[in-house]
């Protein structure tokens, strides 16, 4: 298996008998870590894993009975010491499973239960108060860019050593050309292991056939495809500007209750990111409309059906962004919002912590000019932040507190 983030998290999970369920889309790599993880832990008839898409499998688990007397004959014995590992794949269709799962947890502190599902619209309110208190949470997403340069084999050291890089006009060597690679193709396992454009475009048509198929028309139950598909076009033509709802619904031919609908179905299967207005003075700054972003560059622009080098295009400040905002979702921070006043000063990215805010402006420049300040500098004169950051192509350094930084090591500056 290709080196994941949640692989060592979820095997040190491997003593605590606590549920460790795994939330994410489709086809980024939730399986592989499941099966990754059995191999890790499973001798001697001390586990079983099974596979939810095949309906065989859960008739051996559809109550709790069954799915004690299935583990019995894969060898587990009520009063063994060490844990049998049950690992359940794609759990989210079956609305009694939480149930189950709880009373394993509560009757045998012997089984240590590993699941996953790809849709947290249909996961997260069954589990919520069923496993409260029993439960690991995990999001896989697609690659972030460490990860992608694990899955290529490039670039690691230039990464690693990256933030040790001070001043003007930075060299990023070879991870330049990879992070347009990165922008334009995004990080679903199977298209970053991919050769050639050819391939890597039928790769996310065949995963977004599934979704369309699998997510929102079994699981989902959404009857107008074709009206979810028009939002998804919609989105990945405007991704990262301001969406009035109102006027989306009358470009898509859809009712607004429908548009609502359908993106928190987007939202909730890990497709879209909605990102709202931070604000604390509705007289000065914008409060309601929001933004929306694909949480991969590459399933952007599979939609858009756009897939040019960054440098030949007008969007690229967009999937720029696309690229930051992606990087902090999958590096785990909450409450990501942005901000703009009356006078149209902005900032792309605000992490409200609420008793204070990191603004982190995004440009895709090398050499930054004195309005590219502005915007924060703006932000500043309201609010008190003791980090705040640029995000640029070519300087890591401060300017009267701002920190200016390259594209990498989210997790390691942004605190």
């Amino acid at each position: 298996m290709k080196k994941r983030k949640l692989f060592e998290i979820l095997l040190k999970e491997k003593s605590n008998n606590k549920i460790s369920i795994v939330i994410g889309p489709r086809q980024v790599g939730k399986t592989t870590i499941l099966k990754a993880l059995y191999d890790e832990l499973v001798n001697n008839n001390n586990g079983l894993f099974l596979d939810l898409d095949i309906l065989s499998n859960f008739e051996k688990i559809e109550s709790f009975e069954k799915l004690m007397n299935t583990i019995r004959l894969d060898g587990y014995r009520d009063d063994q010491k060490k844990f049998f590992y049950l690992f359940l794949d794609e759990f989210q269709r079956y609305s009694d499973l939480s149930l189950i799962m709880k009373n394993v947890y509560d009757n045998h502190k012997n089984i240590k239960i590993y699941a996953t599902g790809s849709s947290s619209l249909t996961i997260k309110s069954r589990i919520q108060e069923s496993l409260a208190g029993r439960k690991n949470l995990h999001y896989l997403y697609p690659l972030d860019f460490e990860e992608f340069l694990w899955f290529k084999e490039e670039g690691i050291d230039q990464f690693n050593n990256m933030k040790r890089l001070r001043g003007e006009n930075i060299n990023m060597g070879i991870l330049k050309d990879l992070l347009k690679e990165f922008m334009v193709y995004g990080g679903y396992p199977e298209v970053v292991l991919s050769k050639g454009h050819s391939k890597k475009v039928d790769v996310l048509r065949n995963i977004f056939d599934v979704y369309a198929k699998k997510e929102l028309v079994t699981y989902l139950k959404i009857e107008n495809v074709i009206g979810a598909k028009k939002l998804i076009e919609f989105i990945a033509v405007n991704n990262g500007q301001k969406t009035n709802y109102d006027e989306a619904a009358e470009k898509c031919s859809i009712k607004v209750y429908n548009l609502k609908s359908y993106l928190e179905v987007l939202k909730e299967t890990f497709l879209v990111f909605e990102l709202r207005p931070f604000f604390t003075n509705k007289s000065k700054e914008l409060v309601k409309i929001p933004k929306l972003y694909f949480v991969d560059n590459g399933v952007r622009n599979f939609f858009y059906n756009n897939f040019n080098d960054v440098d030949t295009r007008n969007d690229a400040g967009f999937l720029f962004e696309g690229y930051v905002l992606g990087e902090m979702i999958k590096g785990g921070f909450k409450n990501i919002k942005f901000w703009q006043d009356k006078n149209k000063h902005e900032v792309d990215f605000v992490i409200d912590l609420v008793s204070s805010q990191i603004p982190v402006e995004v440009k895709f420049k090398k050499k930054l000019k004195k309005n590219d300040f502005a915007g924060i500098r703006a932000f500043l004169s309201d609010y008190d932040a003791k980090s705040k950051y640029i995000i640029n192509l070519g300087a890591q350094k401060k300017i009267n507190g701002i920190s200016l930084k390259l594209p990498f090591n989210f997790s390691a500056y942004i605190k």
